[in-house]
């Protein structure tokens, strides 16, 4: 790899002598194949808790009326950050019923029910 477009400072930032490191999260499956999961950074932290993007994504994009999801972190005065989902509906385009997904065990430390905006 080259090294980011237009970002010379983040490309020296990720080289280290002939390596180029991305952050890229993955696994090597036993056939040898190699599956790009996620980014390091794009781990949300909100309120302390860490919130791995593509794990939410995985909970969107479960639902019928979700085609595709992408999931940010953006700034936040009370929490640091909190994850934003950007939406694509599937043809049908039926109402998403929202349910709040936790991966804690324990329901006393499950995430309130987030906020909602709702775009034309």
């Amino acid at each position: 790899m080259l090294g980011y477009y237009n970002d010379d400072v983040a490309t020296e930032a990720a080289r280290i002598g002939e390596w180029f490191k991305t952050g890229d999260l993955g696994v090597i499956h036993p056939d040898g194949s190699v599956e790009i999961r996620d980014r390091a950074r794009d781990i949300v932290i909100s309120g302390g808790e860490n919130i791995a993007t593509v794990e939410v994504e995985h909970v969107l994009t479960s639902q019928p009326a979700v085609a595709e999801a992408a999931v940010i972190g953006v700034a936040d005065a009370k929490w640091g950050e909190v994850p934003v989902a950007v939406v694509t509906a599937t043809a049908r385009r039926g109402r998403v019923h929202r349910r709040t997904h936790c991966l804690h065990t324990d329901p006393t430390r499950g995430i309130q029910d987030p906020q909602t905006r709702v775009l034309p």
